[in-house]
Formats: structure tokens, sequence, C-alpha cells
């Protein structure tokens, strides 16, 4: 086990990241980030910032000599990084773990060669792909294999000379041709597995999304026990498979009745927040653990939960010119735990921080949680 005050090291400097620093200073740890942006979030939490790019020879050697564990809070960061890293300590998750998932292609074939249920799907890397591709396959959504995240990078495509359109879009990046599926629901699970292989699995989060972008999460989701269960134990699954040791946010499609693998994260996830405020031990203290070689903490959740993005767009609602929105009309919400990621710009559809309502009753957290999404101005569509 690595113990406090031992140093941990964290690839990526966003909210994920910023977390994860929090958790691990709140336990006794020291902390050095490194990320390429000098306004990172996660940077301005830790110890150390290392203002420097991924392969930057002087930042990983400071990182190396300093830390004794490293992590990352998103799946971009290049493999060979974490490769380097794992010659002189553990590296959680390891690096050919990320780079599955950093990748549609590999990741969809890995789930498909291993019997997880997938939509249908096609490997796309040329016209002539599309032009051979089961017409069954359209509607479809077509998706880059690569850095495509929060709606980027997808296309709607009705059928082939659609899709060509997209591909020239995406300037002839290999993709993933996904058939568009008919959705009773979309749900998250997040796990962590320990280097001893023991396990748990947070509670199951039902998301709505708007502009590709996640928008509400509630936990417990709405569907039903069996379900759950079925999502919480193929993820635990896909995690034995990879051999991951780390957290690993896993996305399900529920469509006909049937619950479908759509992607996985390697790291904490955006609808796993809400066990900062609802679950005995949250996802970011679970990431320190994991990565220490402690044992995992219990993942109860002991009050209902709906979680509420906030994007940079609610900064513009006056006009051109950005404006701090009026967070006082949330902080007056009984059971409302405001979270701001301390990002020095907002833009619209900028991850600035979120909302989470807790309450023993599901439908009174629901309701306050809508209410005070209406109340800050973040659209008009009842949910």
């Amino acid at each position: 086990m690595i113990l406090p005050p031992a140093t941990l090291g964290m690839l990526g400097g966003g909210q994920l990241g910023r977390f994860f620093v929090i958790a691990a200073r709140e336990m006794g740890y020291r902390v050095v980030v490194l990320d390429p942006d000098p306004h990172s979030p996660a940077g301005a939490m830790a110890h150390e910032h290392l203002v420097a790019a991924w392969d930057d020879s002087v930042a990983l050697e400071r990182m190396a000599a300093t830390c004794a564990a490293v992590t990352t809070e998103f799946e971009n960061v290049p493999a060979e990084t974490l490769e380097h890293f794992a010659k002189f300590m553990p590296v959680r998750p390891s690096a050919e773990a990320v780079a599955v998932a950093q990748n549609r292609i590999r990741e969809k074939t890995f789930l498909a060669d291993r019997g997880f249920s997938v939509g249908r799907f096609a490997v796309v890397r040329s016209d002539a792909d599309l032009e051979s591709a089961d017409p069954a396959l359209f509607p479809a959504v077509l998706k880059v294999s690569r850095f495509g995240y929060d709606g980027k990078g997808q296309a709607r495509v009705a059928n082939v000379a659609e899709a060509k359109a997209a591909l020239r879009r995406f300037k002839g990046e290999s993709c993933v041709l996904e058939r568009l599926l008919p959705l009773e629901a979309e749900v998250s699970v997040v796990v962590a597995r320990g280097e001893d292989g023991a396990t748990a699995a947070f509670p199951v989060a039902e998301n709505s999304h708007r502009h590709g972008i996640l928008d509400v999460s509630i936990a417990p989701a709405r569907i039903p026990g069996a379900l759950r269960a079925e999502a919480e134990e193929a993820a635990l699954g896909l995690a034995a498979e990879l051999d991951y040791v780390g957290v690993l946010g896993v996305e399900f499609f529920i469509s006909g009745g049937r619950l479908l693998v759509n992607e996985m994260a390697p790291r904490p996830h955006n609808s796993g927040h809400y066990t900062l405020d609802a679950c005995l031990t949250c996802q970011y203290q679970q990431q320190v653990r994991v990565l220490a070689g402690l044992p995992l903490g219990p993942v109860r959740q002991h009050s209902a939960a709906v979680m509420v993005n906030l994007l940079g767009d609610l900064w513009y609602r006056r006009g051109a010119q950005q404006h701090e929105p009026e967070w006082g009309d949330l902080l007056a919400v009984p059971g409302l735990k405001l979270h701001l990621y301390g990002k020095h710009h907002a833009r619209p559809g900028r991850k600035m921080g979120h909302f989470t309502v807790v309450d023993g009753d599901a439908q009174a957290a629901l309701a306050r949680a809508l209410d005070a999404r209406a109340r800050i101005g973040i659209g008009d569509d009842a949910r």
C-alpha cells in the first residue's frame, strides 16, 4: 500500500482530475498534476502543476522522481506516456486498457469479440467501406474513432451518400458506423477493480443528454431491478476482461428491453458526480484508493440523487458578454449541492460545474432538481 503523505500523479487537469486532487488531499496525499493548460482546474488544486506537453522529457522525469503512482482523468493521454511511467511505478489503469478505450474501433471490436451485447456497427475507413456496408445499418450515427466526446466528431446519417459527406467532413478519419437505435433509456455504471481483483459497483445512473452532452443523471436509475443488476454485472465483467485496475465508467443503451454496451471510459465518469454527495465513498475517493492499493471503500448510496450539468451557455444568457449566473437561485434550494470547477473561461457547451439535489425520496429530489434547472435557465424542456 502507498500511504499518506506519499505523492500521487494525475495526468490531465480537468474537473475529474480536480475532484481526484481534492479527494487525495483530504486523505493526506500530495498530488502532482501534468497538464499543458496553465489554467487547469486540477492544477489549481494540486501541490504542483507541471505545465507541459504529455511527452515533455523534463516534466516526465520530474513526475517519475516525485510520484509513487500515476493515474489519469481522461482517455486521450498518449498510451506511450503511461507506458513510460509504468517502468518506474504503478500506473492504474494500464496503458493497454486505456488504449482500448481510446479508439472506438478497438473498443467495439473488443466488446463484440468477448461476447458483450452491442448495437450493430461497421468499421469505416473509406468510401468503399460505406458502399459495402449492410443497408440495414441505416439510419446510423457515424463516429470518429479517436478524440470524439460530448457529441463532437459524430453525425447522424440516413444513407450512404450522407455518410460519405460526413466522412469528408471528418477528413477521412477512421470511423465506426453505428445503427441508430430506438432507445427506452440510457444508463451508466461506475465500477472499481483493485490490484487484488476486488470489485465494487456504484448504483446505476439514468442519463439524459442535450445536444450530445450529458444534462441530467438520476440515481438510482428508474429501470427494473433485473436490468440494474445486469448492467452492474456487465461492467464488472468488462473490467475483468480488460484486467483493469482503477475506476471505470461504462455506458449502456436500453433498446427493445435489451441492455447494450455503448462505450467505456477508463476513469471516473461525469454521470458518477452524484457519488460525491450521495454515497459513502465517492468515485474519486475510490480512484485514490485503487491507485494507492488500499481496500475499496463501501459504495452504498444513502440518498436519492439527481445531478444537473452546468454548461458555459449559462454565462451568456444576457448577451454576448460573459456574466456570472445567479448562484443564489440554486443555493436557496434545500438539499442542493453546488460544484463549480474553477475553469478560467466559459464558452457554450463547456462543462463549468454541476449541482446535485439529494433527498430521502427520489421523486422529491427529481422535482426540486428540475425546478432548480428551470429556475437558472437551462432549457425549457421538462423531464
